[in-house]
């Protein structure tokens, strides 16, 4: 609680922390929990995945949300966005219809919040995994279009594309916009930064990088107070840029994701990402027959040994990038061990691995 571990006894009704007590128990309307010699935090959130288990969100169904939900319920997500890769109207249309029809049935799991719409406003330069048949400039029509549909939440954006300093105002009023996929100058991103974005997408992955007389994207992103994802599996951004960011940014304003893919999880072979195929080999996933990464396999609870690891900060310290950034961003009643806040909770033993995960004071998941 408020940065530091506490024993107390956590009283959790009809999904909400109703109160605080001495002792180390956690009850569950009628169901008691002993975490004596645990840690019990809030569940994390993961903005960015594209999929795990087998499920391409860009391919998904609404069931094949489900398997996704348990699959991250597994691995101490509680709750997430759905990230689109960039695709074609009709099939992203599509897909946010799936999101739409899953969220109003969805009764066990991780809760899916939403979408993240990686695209297709996006820097061909720039485009990493991206289809580039797929890339537009921005258009506020089509930006309409998918807005209408409630679960658009998320939108990254190249700031250096036609037109995108004039939609990012008006998008930013409806949902939250990230930057990312881009070449933008440090000029350009300091507009679009000012004009409302809040989040760097996959910082140091996908932008163009510091230059002695051009910081570019990544030196704005640096320099201004905006939040900046990461992906901490150390293949995608070396360990010490990933410290490097949190000596500039400290643990308030890092947001750590997974992007992950269909392969999380499984075995080594042939998936795919959206259009893209793919190619897994260990923890390195590769555009089939390029040097292109095409997302991680990394987990949410991987993610948080990685991060103590490569930053040597103890548990509380960490965990604000996995549960209060991405709640306070996304203006969540998540994230924090707080009376009336969601119950979404995890119990870890004292080597940090997970025992439980509770999604609204509901178990979800129990290690064997």
């Amino acid at each position: 609680m408020d940065g530091a571990f506490v024993k107390k006894d956590v009283l959790v009704l009809n999904g909400k922390i109703v109160g605080f007590e001495k002792g180390c128990c956690v009850f569950d309307d009628v169901k008691e929990y002993d975490c004596d010699g645990c840690y019990l935090v809030p569940g994390f959130i993961d903005i960015h995945t594209h999929g795990a288990c087998g499920v391409d969100v860009n391919r998904a169904k609404a069931p094949d949300f489900e398997k996704l939900a348990a699959f991250y319920a597994s691995k101490g997500t509680t709750s997430f966005f759905a990230s689109v890769l960039s695709d074609s109207v009709d099939n992203t249309l599509r897909i946010l219809d799936e999101i739409a029809r899953f969220t109003m049935i969805q009764n066990s799991g991780a809760q899916l919040l939403g979408a993240h719409l990686e695209g297709p406003f996006l820097s061909k330069e720039k485009k990493g995994a991206m289809p580039e048949k797929y890339l537009k400039a921005a258009d506020i029509e089509l930006f309409e279009q998918y807005a209408s549909s409630a679960v658009a939440k998320y939108i990254t954006i190249a700031p250096e594309i036609e037109g995108a300093l004039d939609l990012i105002p008006p998008a930013s009023k409806k949902m939250v916009v990230g930057i990312g996929h881009s070449a933008a100058d440090y000029d350009t991103t300091v507009k679009a930064i000012e004009g409302g974005t809040k989040i760097a997408t996959h910082t140091f992955n996908g932008m163009r990088g510091l230059d002695r007389v051009e910081p570019a994207i990544l030196g704005a992103v640096l320099e201004e107070d905006i939040y900046t994802e990461v992906i901490a599996d150390g293949r995608h951004v070396h360990p010490a840029n990933v410290h490097l960011l949190y000596r500039l940014k400290g643990n308030k304003r890092i947001i750590a994701i997974t992007d992950s893919i269909e392969a999380a999880g499984l075995a080594d072979g042939q998936y795919h990402l959206g259009d893209n195929s793919v190619t897994l080999q260990g923890e390195d996933a590769f555009i089939s027959g390029t040097d292109t990464r095409a997302g991680s396999v990394l987990s949410m609870d991987k993610a948080l040994h990685n991060m103590m690891r490569f930053l040597n900060i103890p548990l509380e310290t960490a965990l604000p990038m996995f549960t209060e950034n991405p709640a306070d961003v996304f203006k969540l009643n998540k994230g924090y061990m707080r009376i009336g806040y969601d119950a979404d909770l995890l119990v870890l033993d004292k080597n940090y691995t997970l025992l439980h995960t509770f999604v609204g004071g509901k178990a979800v998941f129990s290690a064997q």
